[in-house]
């Protein structure tokens, strides 16, 4: 395993809570929690930030359809807005009848399909843990709950081959994959790296407090690794398949909730930081960024 000591640098600061970090058309899109915001930026001029979307129900997943329109997740309310070339807003998908709570992390495959998780229960009120589902949107709009008992879903990717589905459980302390059958059924359940027990209590302040890992936001690389950022250890890991770090990046004393892979060559790994993850914190305070740092491996896979 490498400790890097690679140098971090910082693209964009001054932001509230920053979240799921996607490459796409030579920009970084990522989205700003509280300040409800969706933004694109150009590393190469990052002080052309560029607000492409407002989602007041709060924004989280972005994934791409195959025609190029965005796919953005709007949390409270539990829909899919489609994002045009010209920026027109419009809903894609109500899956308010099949998320128990808010929506969370997604993955967009080449077929168009969306993969989306959500949390399950209560998260910053302190609601006790409880499993949940993972829902698949399909092109035409349909939703169909595909797999549950995940405990807190969150970032997503797929494989290069479009057949297997990867998915972070945050308080599962472990990397889940699935077979992605003919029509988009999933099967096979399979713990793709666990570093930590199942929780043994149903208090999240009491399970995160002990976790050895809090897989959030992922991405793949062309190795095959999945780089994590780890939510509880201020650092993002690289992991092969059955748990051994192949590298950890530490982010200091700022907590990491998701990166990815992207730039020009695919070796920039970007990485959403911010002191703490606490709701009421991150609304009144400025102090999340995006980072980023030069990886050896190539971005694969989807997003």
């Amino acid at each position: 395993m490498t400790n890097s000591l690679r140098k971090i640098e910082t693209l964009v600061d001054g932001l509230s809570f920053t979240e799921v970090p996607r490459w796409h058309n030579g920009r970084l899109w990522f989205v700003d929690f509280y300040t409800y915001r969706v933004l694109a930026v150009d590393p190469d001029n990052p002080e052309q930030v560029e607000t492409v979307a407002d989602i007041p129900e709060q924004p989280s997943g972005i994934g791409f359809l195959p025609d190029g329109d965005a796919l953005l997740v709007s949390m409270r309310d539990r829909r899919l807005i489609r994002r045009t070339a010209d920026g027109a807003l419009s809903e894609y998908a109500d899956l308010s009848a099949l998320a128990p709570w808010h929506l969370n992390d997604m993955v967009v495959d080449s077929q168009g399909r969306a993969w989306v998780g959500n949390f399950g229960f209560d998260l910053m009120a302190g609601k006790p843990m409880t499993a949940t589902n993972l829902i698949r949107v399909d092109p035409n709009g349909q939703a169909t709950e595909v797999a549950n008992g995940l405990r807190f879903p969150n970032g997503m990717v797929v494989a290069p081959d479009g057949n297997q589905l990867i998915v972070a459980e945050t308080f599962g302390q472990q990397i889940t994959a699935y077979d992605i059958g003919a029509h988009g059924n999933l099967s096979g359940k399979r713990a793709w790296a666990k570093l930590g027990p199942d929780p043994e209590t149903s208090d999240v302040m009491e399970f995160v407090g002990g976790a050895a890992f809090l897989p959030d936001g992922i991405c793949l690389d062309a190795e095959g690794a999945v780089w994590a950022a780890d939510a509880g250890h201020n650092r993002v890991l690289r992991l092969a398949e059955g748990g051994e770090i192949l590298d950890e990046i530490s982010t200091g004393d700022m907590g990491v909730f998701a990166c990815m892979l992207g730039g020009d060559d695919g070796r920039t790994l970007f990485m959403c930081t911010a002191p703490s993850f606490n709701e009421e914190e991150r609304k009144s305070t400025r102090e999340a960024a995006v980072k980023m740092v030069r990886v050896d491996v190539p971005s694969d896979g989807l997003p």
